[in-house]
């Protein structure tokens, strides 16, 4: 029997407002770990569902915030498992729809990488002619999860100046 090709490891942009979780939470969780819930958009859930992997790369990004930029790196820990936030009506997440016998949201666990010395900013994001295409910079692009791909996982830690890891 044919051994299965090993899936290409694929990065992730992690959208989130410091003032609700930012990377210095991240930091200081148990074993600069957490889950990451409350996403509540179809498309991202898709993502977090069907395409998200153990092993894969995510850049954490400082959302409304001044100034907005990638502040560091985590990866995927635990695959997806159903968002339990959903299913408890003292949670902010919460959605009566959702059950544990019919989950409609999902989350991933992501462990801290590294924290960038010096953030990438949007505007230095705009400034990178290679990054033109990078979906958080589409216009109407509000998706709290986005693909990023490889050169521009690479192209960001450049400006970072900081090691992919």
């Amino acid at each position: 029997m044919a051994k299965k090709a090993a899936r290409p490891k694929q990065y992730w942009l992690f959208k989130t407002e410091p003032g609700s979780f930012s990377i210095d939470d991240l930091a200081a969780s148990e074993n600069q770990s957490t889950f990451w819930d409350g996403v509540r958009n179809y498309q991202a859930r898709n993502m977090i569902r069907d395409d998200m992997r153990v092993g894969d790369r995510v850049f954490i990004y400082h959302s409304n915030a001044k100034p907005m930029a990638i502040v560091g790196t985590a990866r995927i820990t635990k695959a997806a498992y159903p968002d339990h936030t959903a299913f408890d009506e003292n949670e902010k997440h919460f959605d009566a729809k959702s059950s544990p016998d019919d989950p409609t949201w999902f989350m991933v666990d992501i462990k801290l990488t590294q924290k960038f010395k010096s953030p990438v900013t949007r505007d230095d994001l705009k400034a990178a002619s290679d990054l033109a295409e990078m979906m958080v910079l589409k216009k109407g692009s509000r998706l709290s999860i986005q693909p990023v791909t490889e050169a521009e996982w690479k192209r960001v830690h450049e400006l970072a100046g900081a090691k992919p890891k």
